[in-house]
C-alpha cells in the first residue's frame, strides 16, 4: 500500500478499520476533543487543523514551526501542515529559549504555532520568539500580536496539496545530546518511502495485526514518530493508546485498560517504569513486541520488560540508528539472549544487524578516514536510501558529514566479518582501550539501585562515574564490590535524577554534565561529526 503523507489520516478514514485511538489526556489543540478519537475524527481534525494554517497564511512550500509541550497532536499538526504543501518542523518546547530562537532562525518559519507560556517564558529571557516568523499562533491564548485558533477557526479547508518525492517533506531535530539540535530536513522518499513504507507490512509476528493494541509513550516532536503515524494509521490496529507524560503512575491506569501487543517507548522511559512491569496490574502481560529506539538501552530493563510478558514468545526489539538515517541495525532480544547478568560481555552493545538490503556499513579510522580490518574498532559509516536531505542552516556542517554516499555516524563501534555491530561510543565520549557504553551496562546489571551511570572521559585521569540513584545516595562497598573487575576508575559523583541534564529523549548531554561537574570539556574524542 502507497502511503501519501498529505492524506494520511482522510486516507486511513476511507479504509473504514475499526481503529480507535486512546488519549492520557486530552489534546492541546482540542481540549474538549476527550480521550477518545475515531480514525475519521482525527481525519476531521487534521483538516480543520489545515484550514488553521492556510487562515493564519501558510501557502505551499512555507515551513511551519510547531513548537508545544509533549503529545500526539505535534505529528497531527505536522500532516496538517504537509496537507497543504508545507514543510513542518517539530521543535520540543523544554529547550531553552535561546536553543529555540537559534533554531527557529535557522528554520526562518513563515509561521510559527506555539503555546503562550513558550512565549512568555521567551519573553522573560528578552527573547521574542513571535518575531521570528511572519505570523504566529498561539494555540491556548494570544500573546502580543499572535493569532488564536478562534481568529483562524471556520475559514475553508483548502485541498490537499502533492510534494514531490524528493522535495523537502519535514524537518525533524535531532536529540541536542551535544549541543542544539539540528534540523534535519526529510523527504517522502526518505522518511516515508523508505522507512515508513517498509515499516508498514503485515511481517509473520513482528507486523501489526488488525486486533492488536499499539501503544506508544514517546517524544512526539523526534522524526520517529512522524514516521511511527505514518505505519500505526496503515495497520489499522483495534486500539492506538498515546502517552504523553513518561511519569508511569499517570501512565499506567489507560495502559491497564488498554493492555499493549505492540509497545513503543523511550530507552528512558522503559527504565523508569520497570516498577510498572514489576507490580501487581503489570499492563504488559500481552506483548508480543517491545520496541526501543534513540539511544542505548541497559540489560536490567530489557530483561524486566521481556520477564513481564505472559506471553511465550516475546521479542525486544532494539534499533541502533540516527534522525539522519532511521534504523541502521537492530537486535531481537529475548529471555534467553539476556540469561546472564553482570558478565563483561557486550549485551545490549551488540546492535544486531544492518537493515536488510537497505543499509551498508563501513568502519573507518577516524584520522584517515580509511577502512580498517573486519573487528577493528574505528568510526562506523553507513550507506543508505534513507539519508536526510541536509541540515537546514547548516549545510557546512552537513557536508562535513557526508564522505561521497557515505554519512558518517560519529559512532564507534565494529563490525565483525558476520556483519554484526558492536557499539561502543560517540567518538567525542570515547576511552581508549575500553568501552564506556559497556561498563555502563555491566554497573546497571550488577546494581538495580542505580538509575542512571555516565562514564566521563578525559586525557590524563580515569574515567569519572556519574552515578545517578533512586534516593541519591551510593553504598560505597557494594560499588566497590561491583566495579572491583572493571578497568581502573574515578571516585564516582553520585547525583540525584533531576541533577543530570536530558534532552527530550531521556539522553543524558554528557557536555553538558562536564560543565556542570567542573570537569574538563577536553576529551579522547576529537568531536568532528557531533
Amino acid at each position: 500500500m502507497r502511503i501519501r503523507p498529505g492524506t494520511l489520516f482522510e486516507d486511513a478514514a476511507q479504509r473504514r478499520g475499526q481503529t480507535l485511538v486512546h488519549l492520557d489526556r486530552p489534546f492541546d489543540i482540542a481540549p474538549q476533543g476527550g480521550l477518545t478519537y475515531r480514525i475519521g475524527e482525527l481525519a476531521a481534525l487534521v483538516r480543520e487543523a489545515s484550514g488553521w494554517l492556510a487562515a493564519a497564511g501558510v501557502r505551499p512550500g512555507d515551513r511551519v514551526g510547531i513548537v508545544k509541550d509533549n503529545h500526539w497532536d505535534i505529528d497531527v499538526l505536522a500532516y496538517a501542515a504537509v496537507r497543504l504543501g508545507a514543510v513542518p518542523a517539530k521543535i520540543r518546547s523544554n529547550l531553552t529559549p535561546s536553543a529555540i530562537e537559534t533554531m527557529l532562525r535557522r528554520l526562518e518559519p513563515s509561521l510559527l504555532v506555539t503555546t503562550a507560556r513558550c512565549l512568555e517564558s521567551a519573553l522573560c529571557d528578552g527573547i521574542d520568539l513571535g518575531g521570528l516568523a511572519k505570523q504566529t499562533l498561539s494555540i491556548d491564548r494570544p500573546v502580543g500580536g499572535s493569532l488564536s485558533i478562534d481568529a483562524v477557526r471556520g475559514q475553508p479547508v483548502p485541498p490537499p496539496e502533492d510534494r514531490g518525492d524528493d522535495d523537502p517533506l519535514v524537518v525533524c531535530p535531532t536529540s541536542g545530546t551535544t549541543g542544539i539540535p539540528k534540523l534535519v530536513v526529510h523527504s517522502t522518499n526518505t522518511i516515508i518511502r523508505r522507512l515508513a513504507q517498509f515499516e508498514a507490512h503485515r511481517y509473520p509476528f513482528f507486523g501489526g495485526r488488525p486486533t492488536d493494541t499499539l501503544a506508544s509513550a514517546s517524544a512526539f516532536s523526534h522524526g520517529r514518530t512522524f514516521c511511527w503515524t505514518a505505519v500505526a494509521l496503515t495497520l489499522t490496529p483495534r486500539n492506538i493508546v498515546i502517552i504523553s507524560d513518561q511519569d508511569q503512575a499517570h501512565a499506567e491506569p489507560l495502559l491497564r485498560v488498554y493492555p499493549p501487543d505492540i509497545f513503543e517507548a523511550l530507552p528512558s522511559t522503559f527504565a523508569r517504569w520497570e516498577a510498572t512491569a514489576t507490580g501487581p496490574h503489570n499492563p504488559f502481560r500481552n506483548v508480543r513486541l517491545y520496541i526501543s529506539t534513540y539511544d542505548a538501552i541497559h540489560p536490567p530493563a530489557v530483561r524486566t520488560f521481556l520477564e513481564a510478558s505472559q506471553r511465550k514468545h516475546v521479542v525486544f526489539m532494539h534499533g541502533w540508528g540516527q534522525s539522519e538515517t532511521g534504523p541502521l541495525a537492530f537486535r531481537l532480544f529475548t529471555r534467553k539472549s539476556l540469561a546472564s547478568k553482570g558478565d563483561r560481555h557486550p549485551t545490549t552493545r551488540n546492535a544486531g544487524s544492518p537493515t536488510p538490503i537497505k543499509t551498508r556499513l563501513r568502519v573507518v579510522d577516524p584520522t584517515t578516514l580509511r577502512r580498517v580490518p573486519c573487528g577493528t574498532p574505528g568510526v562506523i559509516l553507513a550507506r543508505t536510501k534513507a539519508l536526510a536531505l541536509t541540515y537546514l542552516g547548516e549545510q557546512d556542517r552537513w557536508d562535513g558529514k557526508v564522505h561521497g554516499a557515505w554519512f558518517n555516524t560519529g559512532d564507534v563501534g565494529t563490525v565483525s566479518r558476520g556483519g554484526v555491530v558492536r557499539l561502543l561510543d560517540r567518538e567525542v565520549d570515547a576511552v581508549p582501550g575500553l568501552s564506556c557504553l559497556e561498563l555502563e551496562d555491566v554497573i546497571h546489571d550488577r546494581m538495580p539501585d542505580v538509575v542512571e551511570c555516565v562514564l566521563l572521559g578525559a586525557p590524563g585521569r580515569f574515567p569519572l562515574p556519574v552515578v545517578v540513584t533512586k534516593d541519591g545516595t551510593l553504598d560505597a562497598e557494594r560499588w566497590r564490590v561491583s566495579t572491583a573487575d572493571l578497568p581502573q576508575l574515578d571516585e564516582p559523583v553520585v547525583l540525584s535524577d533531576d541533577q543530570v541534564p536530558c534532552t527530550g529523549t531521556g539522553k543524558v548531554r554528557r557536555l553538558e554534565l562536564r560543565k556542570e561537574l567542573g570537569s574538563t570539556l577536553v576529551t579522547y574524542g576529537k568531536g568532528t561529526w557531533i
